[in-house]
Parts: C-alpha cells; structure tokens; sequence
C-alpha cells in the first residue's frame, strides 16, 4: 500500500514540472489566482462617480451622481447616439449587492481586475465609496481582484463643462509630501493588504495617472524618486516582495526609468492619437493610430508597455447641453463612431496579438472601461448592446464560470 501511494503517473508528472516553470518564470504569480482570461490579464479602468459622495452633493444637490449627465445627454450631430441608457439602470455602486452583479458579470466574461479610479488630495478621500463601501464588502468580492490608480490629475467642473464659463479647479492634484506619507500608508494597511488586492509577481500594483503631477507635489526628480523609494520600502516592511510601480501618462522614457517605475500603460487611446475629423472619427481608424503608437510605445520606452483596448469616446454629456456642440478642447471633442461590438472585437484580438509578440508585457492588457458611461467607453450592458461588448471579450480571451 505504502509503496502503490508514491506511483504517480508519468504523464501527471509532466504537468506539474510544467506548472512549476511556467510559476517561476514569473507567470503564475500574475494569473493563478482567479484568472477569468486564462493566460492573460484583463485590468479594466473603473470610475466611481456613480454614488452618492458628499463633495459633490456639496456643490451639485442633494443625491447628485454622474447618472444625472447620463440622463440629460442629447444627441449632438445626425445620427449621433445619445443619451446612453444602462440596461441595469441608474445604480448605486456603493452598494455591495450592486457591486456583487457587477463582479459575477465581470468575471464571467473574462475581466481579471478592476483598477479604480482612486482620488486623494489634501484634504483627504474622494469618490472611496464605490470601493469602500460596494466592491471591498461585496461578498464575492474575490472573483475580480482590484487595484488603484491614483487620479492625481486637478479635479475641474465639467458637469457640464459650461462653455462661456473658464475651467474651474475645485481640488488640486499635486498633493504636499507630508499628504503623500498618509496617503501612502492608507494605501498599504487599507488596500494593499486586502485579500483581493491584485499582485504582479508578489508586488502590489499601484499606477500613477500623471508624472507631471506627482513631480510637483516635491519639486524635483530627485525628491520624486526619493519619496517612490520610501513608499517600496514602506510596501516591502509591510510584508510584500516589492512594489509594482506604474504610470499612465509618463514624461520621457528617462524620466520613468530613473523614477523607478516598473511599467506604463494608457487610459484611453484618445491619449495618443490625434481625433483628425469633427464631430465624428471612425473607431477603425484610431485603432489603426493607437496600435501605430503602441508598437512605438514598446520600441521606445525602458520598462514593459501594457497595450490598452477602448471601447469608445464620446464625452459630450459633459459638455453644456444648452451649448453649440463645437470642437473646443475635453470635454467637446470628436466622437469615435463605428465603435460596433465586432469592431471592438477586431482590437480585442489586434492586443492579443500584440501581447503575445511582445512577452515583457506580462500579456496584461488594460481596458477603457467597465463604466465611462459619459466618456462613452463602458462595457456595462446598455438597452442597445446589452452584453454584446462583454462578449467580445469573452470570445476572444474567454470568461469564467461560477
């Protein structure tokens, strides 16, 4: 008996050496737990402006939310499809039996992680709710992991944008060093320890949206790097193996390497191409020019470039309602039209493609977004689509089962 319990079978053998090389090359630890794209990971931006917070009941009214854009969006040219309208309705995503939809949906469809839109100035904590409150007290909130991007760009009023009104900063981005230290260690004993808080190779992922930004908040690059290394070090004593730093919106390929990042990324494509046409420009071709940008990005930059697929653009329920829709700068741009299920399924399959030639990426792709509703990027059901743009990505990476 003894001797018949140590037989295992050649073949099983196989399989487990392979399981560990591919583990120790640095793979597994991305995707072997809760992997809803097996091979790949699918990290989709999510904004939590779709709950009630109390800055914005401040300035807005009683109960405000983003959905109020949504409601009162128009179309602004022929054929120009708006408003919007969400199959599930106007929810409320601080609620965690909403966020509990929302992740079973998800992961079933192939998304991997959420990174949030996550907001701190000085005064502290903006829009949390939404992951506070929805996603980390979702019961099943380990289906998708999650993971920030600090949105340290100038918080302005554009809801609407009034056209004859000058941009209004309400809070500022670059934040103060001492600010930065208690930010930093809420991150870490908030976030970073959280269970479901997304890891590359042991290291918490934390992104930076603008480099600009986060320079001023100390003056210099030297000081800049100097406070990324204190907020590793402070990560790797809280008991992780590192700190995976990325930005967003980087300053020159010097600049992120000598900051320490460890890769970059995009938000949007509409950040690196030009919307040569108003009011509308083909999603077909602003897919051919951000994939021209991305094999630049890769040939260019020092650390891995994760490719991003978007669904859309079109932020007009930003702009004034009541104004003259004309191309005067974010948020009354040009609309990508022609942004159809199956093209988006073509870019889709365009980032495979491109992850695959290109293995320092991880094949981890970001993706614009589970829920822009006013940017017009969400892969939320809409009444028109319903799951079409979710199964987009399901077919092309594959999805998980419950």
């Amino acid at each position: 008996m003894y001797k018949r319990s140590l037989q295992v079978p050649v073949a099983l053998c196989r399989k487990i050496l392979l399981w560990i090389i591919w583990f120790l090359n640095g793979q597994g630890a991305v995707y072997a737990q809760n992997d809803a794209s097996p091979g790949y990971t699918l990290a989709c931006y999510y904004f939590p402006n779709y709950h009630i917070d109390k800055r914005n009941e401040a300035y807005h009214g009683k109960n405000w939310t983003e959905w109020e854009l949504l409601k009162a969006a128009r179309p602004r040219f022929a054929g120009h499809d708006q408003p919007k309208k969400p199959l599930w309705g106007y929810e409320d995503e601080a609620d965690p039996e909403v966020m509990k939809k929302k992740i079973d949906v998800a992961a079933s469809f192939g998304i991997d992680v959420f990174i949030y839109d996550w907001y701190y100035y000085d005064d502290g904590l903006f829009l949390q709710q939404g992951l506070e409150e929805g996603f980390m007290k979702a019961a099943n909130n380990r289906r998708v992991k999650f993971a920030l991007m600090w949105a340290n760009h100038d918080w302005t009023d554009l809801f609407p944008k009034r056209i004859a009104a000058p941009y209004k900063v309400m809070y500022k981005g670059n934040i103060t060093p001492a600010t930065w230290e208690v930010m930093t260690d809420y991150i870490i004993d908030h976030y970073f320890k959280h269970p479901s808080y997304w890891q590359i190779n042991g290291a918490p992922y934390f992104s930076v949206y603008e480099l600009d930004k986060l320079i001023q908040c100390f003056g210099s690059l030297q000081a800049t790097e100097k406070a990324l290394r204190a907020f590793r070090k402070k990560t790797i004593r809280a008991g992780f193996k590192d700190l995976h730093l990325n930005i967003v919106k980087p300053v020159s390929p010097e600049a992120i390497e000598g900051l320490g990042f460890n890769s970059f990324t995009s938000y949007a494509w509409i950040h690196h191409i030009a919307l040569n046409g108003f009011p509308e420009v083909a999603y077909e071709q602003a897919r051919k020019d951000y994939f021209s940008y991305a094999d630049k990005a890769v040939a260019t930059f020092p650390v891995p470039y994760f490719p991003n697929v978007s669904m859309g653009w079109d932020a007009s329920p930003r702009c004034d309602p009541d104004s003259t829709f004309k191309n005067r700068g974010y948020p009354c741009t040009p609309v990508i039209t022609g942004n159809t299920p199956q093209a988006y399924r073509k870019a889709l399959e365009q980032a495979k493609v491109f992850v695959n030639a290109h293995p320092r990426t991880k094949r981890i792709i970001t993706l614009n977004s589970w829920n822009e509703w006013t940017e017009g990027s969400y892969l939320e059901p809409d009444v028109t689509h319903k799951m079409k743009y979710l199964e987009a990505v399901k077919n092309v990476f594959g999805g998980k089962d419950e």
